[in-house]
């Protein structure tokens, strides 16, 4: 049900599905979902901030799903249970930060609060006043009487996500300035012309002062102690005997992200922090008008027709597309990891790469997901990930999709990709790289064309030179 600002509604399910939407256009920022776990107004520690970059509360009572393209708009989302919500917490505010631009360019802006079990609309909110603000309050989750209740909010903020996180009580990581360049020499001045001047007469010598009597012997003034050692900082001189040494203070969050594109494809995940953990890979994916009509009104023949070559269509008639990654380690061993065959990988034994799951439809809210172990990514040579159209569609033109790479340290790695103007049934998402000293993510976004007969999968690795033995597999 749309809301005025200010007004508030009962939220009877015992969890929820946060969307933040808006329209997708040329110009608009990117914007980001996120939400605080306040206790009288403010949070405890850093860690009750949920966004991009810290994915999931520790309670496991609030979680960053990711965006999704719909159509024509995008939608970010948070899950929050609230029966799992901590009793000491008493507001769950629901922000947005806006990313290259201000929330008066974002048009369509507006948050929804879903039923997580049924999907059904509890409450929305339409943002109408937005102008130079970079970060906005649109609701909140709070307790009253021991029941949950939404509130429209409509707060905005010129000072950005940092800006609304302080507010709150998040310490955040201050970004480098940048470097001064160093000044420039200064020009040598230009050597004065020779003068000619009177030699002075030579100074007579100085009269020998008279003898002093030495001043009485004192002590010398004792230094005040210092603080702590020179050279060390405070938190490293050891405490006193018998005293525990104080827990080190947990370093402030990090708003940082990294969007990779045509210009700036490409980007170090060692340099980012992302050298140990698990890395999330997402797909999130939309089938559009287009899509959806293939899929609801063409029959397997018709598939067949068209060039799916034996594809299956799903039982929901919708879309179908798959998440897959070739892999290579160091020691020489290559393969694919794709549902087909259920070839789903490993997490904790070679290759160190698993694919989550299967979404057959689209309709799964955390899209389609693969986990790599980058505890081993010592061992990892290359990984190309690429997505393929399974059935449903006959190709990638009218569709969209977004990607994201989320290592456990470090900034979120994401990217869309570009409209598909070939007849393409397999697309070239990205290729990490291990070179020896660092690992790089490359955004590829490359559409690629089988050749008759030929399936996506061995498509891909014709491009990028994986040199594998291929045999027939479905689902």
């Amino acid at each position: 049900m749309p809301m005025l600002k200010g007004s508030n509604v009962p939220v009877p399910a015992p969890a929820v599905r946060v969307e933040l939407g808006w329209q997708a256009a040329p110009g608009t920022p990117d914007v980001d979902a996120s939400a605080l776990l306040l206790v009288s107004g403010k949070v405890r520690d850093d860690g009750d901030f949920v966004f991009y970059n810290q994915a999931a509360h520790a309670s496991g009572a609030v979680r960053h799903e990711g965006k999704r393209p719909a159509g024509g708009a995008v939608t970010d989302s948070l899950t929050v249970a609230l029966d799992s919500v901590e009793p000491a917490v008493d507001t769950v505010v629901l922000a947005a930060s806006a990313d290259g631009g201000t929330f008066g360019s974002v048009p369509g802006l507006h948050i929804r609060v879903l039923d997580a079990a049924s999907g059904a609309e509890i409450a929305r909110f339409d943002s109408q006043d937005a102008g130079a603000e970079t970060a906005f309050v649109l609701g909140e989750l709070y307790r009253r009487q021991g029941a949950w209740k939404f509130r429209a909010v409509g707060q905005g903020y010129a000072t950005g996500l940092a800006g609304l996180a302080t507010d709150f009580g998040i310490s955040v990581e201050d970004p480098a300035p940048p470097q001064p360049a160093p000044p420039a020499p200064a020009a040598p001045a230009p050597p004065s012309p020779p003068t000619a001047m009177p030699t002075p007469p030579p100074a007579a010598p100085p009269a020998p002062a008279p003898p002093m009597a030495p001043p009485p012997m004192a002590p010398p003034p004792m230094a005040p102690a210092p603080p702590f050692p020179a050279g060390q900082p405070a938190a490293s001189v050891p405490p006193p005997p018998g005293q525990p040494a104080p827990a080190p203070a947990p370093p402030p969050v990090r708003l940082t992200k990294v969007t990779l594109t045509k210009d700036a494809p490409a980007v170090s995940l060692t340099k980012q922090g992302g050298t140990s953990g698990a890395m999330r890979v997402n797909l999130n994916w939309s089938g559009g008008s287009a899509g959806k009509r293939l899929g609801k009104k063409l029959g397997r023949k018709a598939m067949e027709a068209m060039g799916a070559r034996g594809a299956l269509l799903p039982p929901s008639g919708e879309l179908d597309l798959d998440l897959c990654a070739l892999y290579e380690l160091t020691d020489g061993a290559a393969g694919v990891i794709h549902p087909l065959g259920n070839n789903f990988g490993a997490l904790h034994a070679p290759p160190y790469i698993q694919l989550d799951g299967d979404d057959r439809t689209g309709a799964v809210a955390a899209g389609e997901n693969m986990t790599i172990n980058l505890d081993h990514q010592a061992r990892i040579k290359r990984i190309l990930i690429f997505v393929t159209v399974y059935a449903g569609a006959r190709s990638f033109e009218g569709l969209s999709a977004t990607v994201t790479l989320q290592p456990q340290h470090g900034a979120p790695v994401e990217f869309s990709l570009d409209a598909c103007t070939v007849p393409s049934r397999v697309c070239a998402l990205a290729l990490i790289t291990n070179t020896g000293s660092e690992l790089v993510v490359q955004r590829e976004s490359r559409y690629l064309v089988p050749e008759p007969g030929v399936s996506p999968q061995r498509t891909i690795d014709t491009a990028y030179g994986w040199g594998l033995d291929w045999s027939p597999a479905r689902k």
